[in-house]
């Protein structure tokens, strides 16, 4: 694994998510999880948030539509905050869940709409 591709990655990672956030899970990984750390951090965030084909508020409309799609509530929530902090509105994601509805299933549109809507009033949105 490139080291810069790994530095590329935990300067977006850190942008996008929040610094404390991702401080706080490389700082917390252990032999177990740090490969698992370091590859999210050089592929995901090194590798295909730095690719120029799509901005940062597209990738992370497409985030929330296929974790909603996946049932992942963990990553949805972290990645709700991560669309504030690249520009979506509260109306923007509302309308990427509403779209996932449809098409991936109401339950899974109903878990991510409640998770975001605990992230808006965290962030008092």
């Amino acid at each position: 694994m490139s080291n810069e591709m790994f530095e590329k990655g935990l300067k977006v990672r850190r942008e996008v998510l929040g610094a404390e956030y991702v401080d706080k899970a490389i700082a917390g990984a252990d032999d177990f999880n740090r490969p698992l750390q370091e590859l999210v951090t050089s592929y995901c965030w090194g590798e295909i948030w730095n690719r120029p084909g799509l901005d940062r508020r597209t990738r992370s409309m497409l985030n929330l539509a296929m974790l909603t799609a996946l049932n992942r509530p963990h990553e949805v929530k972290l990645h709700v905050r991560g669309a504030i902090n690249n520009g979506l509105t509260k109306d923007e994601i509302r309308e990427v869940l509403l779209q996932a509805g449809i098409y991936c299933g109401v339950p899974a549109a109903i878990d991510s709409f409640r998770i975001a809507r605990e992230v808006f009033a965290e962030m008092g949105i």
